[in-house]
């Protein structure tokens, strides 16, 4: 097949959506399908493009086996609610030439669209529609309901628009796929029928992050002694996670539990004011953004995974970074109530305490702190559901699956319609290509 994707972040950034997109589109070209990607230059998370990309304005690349198209694109120092829109709208009027020339002359069997960017997936399903092009939109999050829940917008009347844009964009594609059962759920809720859904989550490679020894260099490098408990934050650091959280609960247990200490990775827009306010705690440490070869180390450093996170939050977006957490075999203690999607996954791995509720948590940290045993059992736990349920070879192979069949359902309409002169079908990599060459080529 070809795919065309069209999805906002990419490598070379490593976290979050970009990650995904990347891995997702490097499989299936090592099963032989031909991979177009349109995005933006690298800028996340620290909402700053790179010197080597500011002097570009179009440009393509070959990164492995995918052919990359890189658009212009404003970002914003501080990404507020506005700046956000404008950041999105920029990356949708940048992409349209690109996009048309690739589904009108490259002719893709399938258009992918990866939310977010939700604005620009209205393009790509217009592009789709206007070439006969079968269409998908994969929603990694609600980025709508996630403004407004988390204050980055406000205005009653904005949001009823917003959501009404909303479902016109999603109604559009011919199949819509997420990343949890409860977020299928909140898309029925806005008016899709359950036959165009699809739940592929977000993975793992469970053969690159293992539990290994907590005894790390990066225990070394921050001074801590082999005997401390080490909770553990790693991600980007925005207004969705709710970090404040742990910097109240590193005050909550410093006097009295010293060997807790509690390390913070990653980079964001966030990260300084959270220096600030950790200013005074010895219990707290900040890392850099790791790179994808360290990561397992970095996890496994961690005696106890943290996933705090807002009230509002709950169901608008499954964390990526959960995957890593349960591969590294640590017991997690997240922030979500009874019946959300993050509750579910980490149910029996680890602790579930009300959203928003600092002294819950710490209460929470220190009774694993406290638990040898318990933290043993929870992290045996965790490791056997990453294998069990968030294999990446195996996710990857259901997407390949999925846009067979939906590709295959459009040339049948096109056949039986006479919409086009009949061409010689692609040859297709066979399927029986096995995991361990599929493997091999990452």
């Amino acid at each position: 097949m070809r795919i065309l994707v069209v999805g906002i972040n990419y490598a070379p950034d490593i976290v979050g959506v970009a990650k995904y997109t990347t891995e997702l589109c490097e499989g299936l070209a090592a099963y032989g399908h031909e991979l177009g990607v349109i995005t933006a230059p690298p800028y996340y998370p620290d909402w700053r493009v790179p010197a080597v990309y500011r002097s570009r304005w179009y440009w393509s690349e070959a990164l492995g086996d995918v052919a990359v198209t890189r658009v212009p694109i404003y970002v914003p120092e501080q990404p507020s609610g506005s700046r956000r829109l404008l950041h999105h709208a920029s990356y949708l009027m940048s992409i349209c030439p690109p996009l048309l020339s690739k589904v009108a002359f490259w002719r893709p069997d399938v258009v992918l669209a990866v939310a977010p960017s939700l604005l620009s997936a209205s393009a790509a399903a217009l592009a789709a529609r206007m070439f006969g092009v079968k269409s998908w939109l994969h929603v990694q999050d609600f980025e709508v309901d996630a403004a407004f829940e988390l204050g980055l917008l406000n205005k009653h009347s904005l949001r009823r628009a917003m959501l009404g844009f909303e479902r016109l964009i999603i109604g559009a594609f011919d199949r819509v796929s997420t990343i949890s059962p409860q977020m299928i759920q909140r898309l029925q809720q806005k008016g899709l029928k359950a036959d165009r859904l699809r739940e592929l989550r977000n993975w793992v490679d469970t053969t690159a992050i293992v539990p290994e020894s907590s005894q790390t260099s990066f225990r070394t490098s921050l001074g801590l002694r082999s005997t401390d408990i080490v909770a553990l934050y790693s991600g980007v650091m925005s207004n969705k996670q709710g970090l404040e959280l742990v910097i109240q609960a590193a005050a909550a247990t410093g006097d009295e539990h010293p060997e807790i200490q509690y390390v913070l990775c990653g980079n964001g827009p966030q990260k300084a004011k959270l220096v600030r306010e950790a200013a005074g705690l010895g219990n707290v440490h900040f890392l850099d953004l790791q790179p994808v070869e360290r990561l397992s180390e970095l996890l496994s450093t961690a005696n106890i995974h943290l996933l705090p996170q807002q009230t509002r939050a709950a169901d608008l977006v499954m964390p990526s970074k959960l995957a890593g957490m349960l591969a590294s075999g640590r017991p997690i203690i997240a922030m979500a109530d009874a019946g959300t999607g993050i509750a579910s996954e980490v149910m029996g791995a680890g602790l579930i305490v009300r959203p928003g509720d600092p002294r819950a948590l710490a209460d929470s940290v220190m009774a694993l702190a406290g638990n040898d045993a318990l933290r043993a059992e929870l992290g045996t736990v965790a490791r056997l559901r990453a294998e069990q349920k968030w294999d990446r070879l195996a996710i990857i192979k259901t997407f390949e699956h999925e846009f067979s069949m939906l590709s295959q359902s459009g040339e049948a309409l096109r056949e039986g319609a006479m919409a086009r002169p009949a061409v010689a079908p692609r040859q297709r990599h066979s399927d029986a290509i096995t995991a361990e060459a599929a493997t091999a080529s990452d």
